[in-house]
């Protein structure tokens, strides 16, 4: 009799255990709806005091951590500038840190210089006009976690039409984990270590560029001579008129490689506002409200190494 209440006080005791587990879970957010949407944003301007990293976002743990450890009270911020699931992790690019102070509100010289001791620097991000947004409750530290694996492929589904909304940024408020993606001057929300990377990065694939350019024009002037010289064989009219036409197609295709250069910058951001972009297509759809998009299937999402499309020359206006 004994070993059995003993076993019915451990079966007691194992089952309280799985429902405390499963409450836990369920208070998380587990079964949480994840609704997206696209319009004004949750948030106006703001002054951050922020670290910058290239590297797996699995590092950004500890950045939250150093923020926090700072000044509790404040809220935290990411801002996740690639596609994880296109970009290798070493070569992902975010920031986080702690907001500072929001709207018309300014932070204090005392909080400014405390961040900045401990390497923190300081920017400020304007009021995104229109922005894709979604919500997720911050009741737990596994509602981060759960977030992380539920919102960001809801995002994904939604930017399905290639929206220029990008970075992905997270902000931290009360019981509540807003996610953002600004659909206009995302160049804005570029920290300036970032807004250094994409202009090395545009050196470096016009350098390239160039080089090809001039490796194929020297390829196609060698052909074109073989052919002339092969032609003086046959008459002496027949190479003089080879030797005046035959260069023209390696010089028209220079040419052309120029102009794909001089374009090649302005074609990658070429939807301007992409709010405007959303209103168009859902107009031309005969659909609903503008500015909203139909659900759909995930598998028709084209991934792009950032998260949607880069910011036009218009939005990068002060670089």
């Amino acid at each position: 009799m004994t070993d059995w209440v003993l076993l019915g006080l451990i079966a007691a005791l194992v089952v309280l255990l799985l429902l405390t587990v499963f409450g836990f879970v369920v208070y998380s957010g587990l079964f949480t709806e994840v609704v997206v949407s696209a319009g004004s944003p949750p948030v106006g301007n703001m002054t951050l005091a922020y670290k910058f990293r290239v590297g797996p976002y699995g590092e950004s743990g500890q950045l939250f951590t150093d923020g926090c450890s700072i000044s509790s009270k404040l809220c935290s911020i990411g801002v996740y500038y690639d596609n994880p699931h296109t970009v290798s992790p070493e070569k992902c690019r975010f920031a986080i840190g702690r907001i500072l102070s929001e709207g018309d509100a300014k932070p204090s010289e005392e909080q400014i210089k405390r961040f900045q001791k401990y390497g923190f620097k300081i920017f400020s991000f304007p009021a995104p006009s229109h922005v894709v947004m979604a919500t997720f409750p911050f009741t737990t530290p596994l509602s981060i976690h759960l977030a992380v694996n539920r919102v960001h492929p809801a995002l994904d589904t939604y930017i399905k039409r290639k929206l220029c909304a990008h970075p992905r940024i997270e902000i931290y408020k009360q019981d509540r984990i807003y996610f953002v993606c600004p659909l206009a001057r995302q160049g804005d929300f570029y920290v300036p270590e970032m807004k250094e990377l994409e202009r090395k990065s545009r050196a470096a694939a016009a350098v390239a560029e160039d080089a090809q350019t001039d490796i194929t024009g020297v390829d196609t002037m060698s052909e074109t001579s073989s052919i002339s010289v092969e032609a003086t064989t046959d008459s002496r009219d027949t190479s003089v008129a080879t030797s005046i036409l035959l260069p023209l197609p390696g010089s028209r295709g220079r040419e052309e490689a120029d102009t794909r250069s001089e374009h090649s910058y302005s074609e990658s951001g070429a939807s301007g506002s992409s709010f405007e972009e959303l209103d168009l297509e859902a107009a031309g759809d005969g659909e609903g409200a503008p500015g909203l998009l139909p659900d759909a299937g995930y598998g028709s999402q084209e991934v792009t190494d950032k998260w949607t499309k880069e910011p036009t020359a218009a939005e990068r206006g002060e670089e």
